[in-house]
Parts: structure tokens; C-alpha cells; sequence
């Protein structure tokens, strides 16, 4: 009998991957990578060429069908291995990524006479304009004590599903209108798959605000009369929890992609969240961090906490058998990246490559030879919103201390040392609410590019790290579900449990805190605290939701 194969396709904010994985072990015998022709758009919308305004963050759904049909093929080909070998695949994506569509499954922004309005377009994740509505779905909430505000934390995030389509309600009544489907992206490259429409029950559980229903209809309603109805009439689609199998990949697609008709295709699922069965992980108490452009916590507990601040808390929303609940940091990565690209003299890129370094590396390498608290310098790490505890996209990054002596590497550790201290009071607040974390555990972009940053996590944290072995952790998880999803009559597993302990390893590296670093960072942290409660909840924020307000005055 021939070797069995699972496939994973991974849709990130910038780039998709597919990943094609042996059944038998999890080797990963090819992987391609493309990124999207559009990438993300936030700047000017491509069909009119026509300025965005701030907190935009769109993408065009034509780009994840044509990398798609580029990716699956070359990695087969890569792989050397007939599709008929492929015997599951699994999909994942950034959520809350949303599309408006028509009954076809069309998404509007495809379609000529909608094509120049940017409501009709990809809603992307980190598309936070729709705050004013989360901000009154919040205050509804609250005032008629909705259950559900407390499984979230005590926040509805403006990157979540309902904010996004009441915005598109608000300031496009005819996309709203033509919209016969609010969809998931994730959701939405499932049915392009297997022609079936399904909800999984990650995305539906933490970015719709499902819990075996959706908001009630007098809620609403009390919304706005025309948003009663959503959920019957744009949203009905039946909820499916993870490595179920949503359908047989279609003919069509199945020859675009080079693989067999009928192919077992699993549910869509949240990328942080299928990494974590890819990270070994299947257990309580253990804290997956997927780490790239952004930085999600994922952790599962034997019971159902409520816990202010979280992202969520949802039954089987991870892993089966377990509450899942998930935090985050709006922006981690992408941090890094704007400060190289913003804030380094050109003669530090000199000297970078006069060392044979990227600017990363090399500033990295400055960072590492100081010590904690070294530099002076402290920093919120807001420059895309706050996520978690705050749940507040309105807030911005701070940094304090500098002086004519700061460098920049003083100043790249500093932001370095914010997302680990964005992390420290996330562990922090789950702990306090009851769910501990004992280990913790990284993949994505970042673990295997900055072995600095790590070990500064390490530090503050107080906790050994222990790394993925896959450079695509994500697409790995992934895969693993549509190996559950083919189901072990077609040689896959029964299982997550039992495919994690097959196809998941660790490297051998592991991070180890430093005492002395701790106890230097536990005097750090408490001025970082005393930063964030002050700029985030005693009025401070005030400051800087006016200077966001002037910021967006002039783009009026």
C-alpha cells in the first residue's frame, strides 16, 4: 500500500502556504509559500485606486483562490507524490476575516457593480474601523446584561464579525442589503472546496459570538431594526466543531489542484488555534503562543472560567474535552518590522550589512549585550490596539525614557521587552481567574528568527518555553485535522489526540529563565504595569483616543 499524505493550506495575513504532510510520522515532504498578489490594503482600494481611511485593513478574496491553485500543485509536484496519495485536507485563516457574498457563494467585491465600494471587499482581521459599532454593541450588552459580554472578557472586539457587518450596515446600507452571506474567509474557502457551506466552531465560538446560538434577536434588534434578522438570513449555516468533515472536494477544484475528487476536506479552523495540537499540545494547563505579525495565547482548562479581558472562552473551541480560551496582542511582529522600517538611521543599515546581518539581526545583536533595564526605556506595546486585557483598538504605543543618549538598539530591546510584558500580564490575568499555566510553548514566524526575544519571554515570564518543530506549526495542525477528517478507514486517526502523537514534535532547544533577569524585569514590569493601567484605564486613554480623533479629523 502506498504512503498515505494529509494536505494543509495556511492562510495568513500576508502570504498562504500548503503543506503537504506523511500520515505514518508528520515528515513534511514539501511546503510552498505565496504571497498575495494584494497583500493587505490599507492604503488605497485597487479597483478605484481611491484612498482608504484610517483603521482599514481589506484584502481581495480573488488572491486566496489564484495562490491557492499555485501553491497545491507545486507542492505535490515538490513532493513528488501523485495526488491520489492526498487522503485529507485541512484549511485554516486569520479570523475575524470576513466576506460579504451573493447566494452563489459570490463574493461582492468580484462582482462589477459593487467592485469600487471597499465594503464590499475582505474584511481582514486587523481591520479595526468598525470600533464605534463594537463600542455600541458593548454598551447594549452591558446595559441589558447579555450573557454572553462575559465569555469575552467583558468586551466584543471591533476585529469580530458583528462589529464588521453593523459597520457595513451603518455606511453601506446597499452592500448590507446584496450581502446574502456574512462568511468567515476560513469558512468561505471550504465551501470553494466542497461546494457545502459550514461554520466551524472555532471561528463561529470566538469571533461570531456563538455558544450553541448566536445573540439573541431582541438584541438585535434593539441594535438596529434592519440588523434583526443577520443571523437567520445571512448567517444560518450549520456549526461544525473541528476535524469534522465538511465535504469531498469538488471535481472542478479537485483538477485545479491536482488532487482526487472526493478528497475528505475538514472544517475551517483560526490559524493560532489548529497550531496548537501542531505544538504537541493536547493537554491542559499548557500555553501555545503563536508568534508571528501578531502574537495569540491559546490555552485549555478542565473548566469554564470567566475571565475579564480574554478573547474567549469556548467549549471544545481548541481541542475536544476542554474549555478553550484565547487572548492576544494586536501586534507583535509587526512592531518589530515598523520600527526597523521607521526609526533606524540609514548608518545603522551600514553597519548591518557591513557585518553581513539584516538590520533585525544586528540590532538584535546590539539588544543582546545589554542588560535588563539597561537602556532606561519602557514601552506600551500598543502601536495596533490592545487586544488583551484592555480589548481597546483605540489605544497606541508608548515608549518613555528616551533621552539624546538613547540608542537604537536601547530602543529595539525596549519594544522587544513590551510584547513580553504584554504576554507576562495575559498569563497573569488567566491565572488570577483560576486557569494556571504551567508551561509554555512557541511556534510561528518569530521562535526560530529571534532567539533573543525568546529568551527575554523566558525572563519575564519565569517559565521554561519549549519550540515547535515546524517552521509551519499552523499548516502542520491543519493538516493533522484533515487526517482526522479522512478518518482511520482511509488511514488517518480517530482522533486529534492520536495524530498529534504521531505527526507533532518539539526541537530539543529549550528557553530557560534567568533568575537574575527575572527579579531585574519583575522591577520593570512593575513600571510597565503602572503604564498600562494609567494609559488604559484611569483616564489616560483619554489622551490618546483624542490625539486618534484629531489623527482621523483630517482624513474626514
Amino acid at each position: 500500500m502506498s504512503r498515505k499524505y494529509v494536505l494543509g493550506l495556511d492562510y495568513g495575513t500576508e502570504s498562504a502556504r500548503a503543506l503537504v504532510v506523511a500520515v505514518d510520522n508528520g515528515e513534511e515532504v514539501a511546503c510552498t509559500v505565496e504571497r498575495y498578489p494584494d497583500v493587505v490594503i490599507d492604503d488605497v482600494l485597487p479597483s478605484t485606486g481611491k484612498k482608504l481611511p484610517p483603521d482599514w485593513a481589506l484584502q481581495n478574496p480573488r488572491d486566496y483562490l489564484s495562490v491557492m491553485e499555485n501553491i497545491v500543485p507545486a507542492a505535490l509536484k515538490e513532493a513528488g507524490i501523485s495526488g491520489d496519495d492526498v487522503i485529507g485536507i485541512g484549511t485554516d485563516f486569520t479570523a475575524c476575516t470576513m466576506i460579504p457574498v451573493d447566494k452563489a457563494g459570490t463574493p461582492l467585491s468580484m462582482k462589477k457593480e459593487f467592485e469600487a465600494n471597499p465594503h464590499a471587499w475582505v474584511k481582514l482581521w486587523k481591520h479595526h474601523a468598525a470600533q464605534p459599532e463594537a463600542d455600541k454593541i458593548n454598551a447594549l450588552a452591558l446595559q441589558r446584561g447579555e450573557d454572553f459580554l462575559a465569555r469575552y472578557g467583558g468586551k466584543v472586539s471591533s476585529e469580530w464579525l458583528f462589529p464588521k457587518a453593523l459597520q457595513i450596515l451603518d455606511e453601506a446600507p446597499e452592500i448590507y442589503a446584496a450581502a446574502d452571506r456574512f462568511i468567515e474567509a476560513g469558512d468561505w474557502i471550504v465551501l470553494q472546496l466542497c461546494g457545502k457551506e459550514t461554520r466551524n466552531a472555532c471561528a463561529a465560538g470566538y469571533k461570531a459570538i456563538w455558544d450553541e446560538g448566536y445573540p439573541s434577536t431582541d438584541f438585535l434588534k434593539a441594535l438596529d431594526p434592519r440588523f434583526e434578522n443577520i443571523v437567520a438570513e445571512k448567517m444560518n449555516a450549520e456549526v461544525l466543531p473541528a476535524g469534522v468533515k465538511a465535504g469531498g472536494l469538488l471535481p472542478d477544484i479537485a483538477k485545479k489542484l491536482g488532487l482526487k475528487p472526493g478528497t475528505a476536506v475538514a472544517t475551517g479552523g483560526i490559524d493560532a488555534h489548529v497550531a496548537v495540537p501542531g505544538a504537541t499540545v493536547t493537554e491542559a494547563g499548557k500555553m501555545v503562543m503563536i508568534m508571528g505579525t501578531s502574537l495569540c495565547h491559546m490555552v485549555c482548562g478542565t473548566d469554564k472560567k470567566i475571565i475579564e479581558g480574554m478573547c474567549g472562552v469556548v467549549k471544545d473551541g481548541i481541542l475536544p474535552g476542554f474549555y478553550g480560551y484565547e487572548a492576544g496582542q494586536s501586534a507583535v511582529g509587526d512592531i518589530f518590522a515598523w520600527f526597523v522600517d521607521n526609526c533606524v538611521p540609514a548608518s545603522v543599515a551600514e553597519e548591518a550589512a557591513r557585518a553581513g546581518l539584516d538590520v533585525h539581526g544586528y540590532l538584535g545583536k546590539q539588544a543582546a549585550a545589554l542588560r535588563p533595564g539597561e537602556s532606561g526605556v519602557v514601552c506600551l506595546d500598543w502601536w495596533n490596539g490592545n487586544r488583551c486585557v484592555l480589548v481597546d483598538t483605540d489605544l497606541s504605543g508608548l515608549m518613555i525614557g528616551l533621552t539624546l543618549a538613547t540608542t537604537p538598539a536601547e530602543m529595539y530591546r525596549a519594544i522587544l521587552e513590551s510584547t513580553a510584558f504584554g504576554t507576562y500580564t495575559i498569563i497573569r490575568q488567566l491565572e488570577q481567574g483560576g486557569v494556571p499555566i504551567s508551561e509554555l510553548y512557541a511556534c510561528g514566524g518569530l521562535p526560530g528568527k529571534n532567539p533573543l526575544l525568546m529568551q527575554i519571554f523566558s525572563d519575564v515570564t519565569n517559565r521554561e518555553i519549549r519550540v515547535a518543530a515546524s517552521d509551519q506549526t499552523v499548516a502542520l495542525g491543519s493538516a493533522m485535522f484533515g487526517a482526522v477528517a479522512a478518518g482511520v478507514e482511509a488511514g488517518g486517526y480517530a482522533n486529534i489526540t492520536e495524530a498529534a502523537k504521531k505527526m507533532a514534535r518539539l526541537r530539543d532547544t529549550v528557553f530557560r529563565p534567568n533568575k537574575e533577569a527575572h527579579a531585574a524585569y519583575e522591577k520593570i514590569y512593575a513600571i510597565y504595569l503602572r503604564l498600562h493601567d494609567l494609559f488604559g484605564r484611569k483616564g489616560g486613554d483619554a489622551a490618546m483616543k483624542e490625539l486618534k480623533a484629531i489623527r482621523h479629523s483630517f482624513h474626514s
